[in-house]
């Protein structure tokens, strides 16, 4: 197999800057759990870019982020509202419902994001005992079709979730990638279009390992600690986290390589579009490409570069870019394409 893959930016490596400043805090004592002075550092860094209200915990992973994300602000009769295709709905193993008590309610989509009108289905039964009451809007940006949504879209949700007495909670774990489409800073998709919970990730944008929950509402962080305790996800040693964080935040870092790994989605898409054979399914608006392959190279091209199958029934892969992803490793994947399609009809002619 080729040492780069297509399945997932969590497969890819850490980025240099990223582990330099790891090493970096390696050379120091701290104090534990969060009491040093990367940390408050990085919890500054945190209000620079999403507002002085802000609070923000450090956990180790995106399941955590979205989990205590939504646990801050629920109750175990509550009900979250999602896309039919959302992380937290297919990804985390029941993660939520069992952590939150909550039971989700989903939306279909066709693009990974969801609607108002469909969102509204699920708002009934308000104030009756016998059923679950709905709290929280949750959505995904960049959605897990890879589409992104407008800071107008957002705001539009975000909108009609407060006037209907419910919050908005954002599962960024490509943030960066969404903000890098819009040219746009994170607060202004985030809090200034009136998103209350936002799980910010980086592990797939080249850090290690760790992720944020950034309560966008200060009533929200009271007693999250014990929640962040209760659910053991308190690093001991959180330096480690946050010094990672401010090397992301710093000098457009999360930007630049989030930047870059769109742009190999885009040149990806370009390449693919030459291939009669093969039709992509969705507007590549990140560091995502979603197509429908000849189910008859599907195994010889995953020999060489793993991906998987996001749709097995139809053969639609789901190809991820990521930030060490390079022009040369589209160019191969591509022509390697073509040639498995080429022998293919080879074959079928004799």
């Amino acid at each position: 197999m080729n040492g780069k893959s297509f399945a997932s930016d969590n497969n890819s490596g850490i980025h240099p800057v990223i582990m330099a400043a790891i090493e970096n805090v390696n050379k120091y004592h701290a104090t534990a759990y969060g009491d040093d002075d990367f940390t408050q550092e990085a919890e500054r860094m945190f209000k620079q870019f999403f507002g002085e209200d802000t609070e923000v915990f450090f956990v180790f992973n995106g399941t955590a982020a979205n989990v205590l994300g939504l646990k801050a602000a629920t109750r175990q009769y509550n009900s979250i509202i999602c896309s039919e295709l959302a992380h937290i709905n297919v990804d985390e193993c029941g993660a939520p419902e069992r952590f939150t008590g909550c039971k989700l309610l989903t939306c279909p989509t066709a693009d990974g994001k969801i609607t108002i009108g469909e969102i509204a289905k699920h708002l009934h039964g308000t104030g009756s005992q016998h059923h679950a009451q709905p709290k929280i809007i949750s959505i995904s940006q960049p959605t897990e079709l890879g589409t992104v949504y407008s800071p107008d879209e957002i705001s539009a949700i975000a909108q009609f979730a407060h006037a209907n007495s419910l919050l908005l909670h954002v599962d960024g774990a490509r943030l960066a990638n969404a903000a890098a489409t819009l040219n746009m800073e994170f607060k202004k998709m985030t809090a200034d279009a009136g998103v209350d919970i936002l799980s910010f990730g980086g592990t797939k944008n080249g850090m290690m390992y760790g992720e944020a929950v950034v309560l966008l509402k200060p009533e929200l962080s009271e007693n999250f600690m014990y929640i962040r305790k209760q659910a053991m996800q308190l690093a001991s040693k959180m330096r480690f986290i946050s010094a990672q964080f401010i090397a992301y935040l710093s000098n457009g870092q999360c930007i630049k390589t989030a930047r870059h790994s769109n742009k190999m989605a885009k040149l990806l898409e370009t390449k693919i579009k030459e291939i009669p054979q093969v039709k992509i399914t969705q507007k590549v608006e990140s560091n995502a490409v979603f197509a429908l392959i000849p189910p008859e190279i599907c195994s010889d091209l995953q020999k060489e570069y793993f991906f998987y199958l996001w749709d097995e029934k139809n053969c639609e892969a789901r190809w991820m870019c990521s930030f060490d992803t390079t022009e040369a490793d589209i160019d191969k994947f591509a022509e390697l394409i073509k040639k498995l399609i080429t022998n293919i009809q080879k074959q079928n002619e004799k």
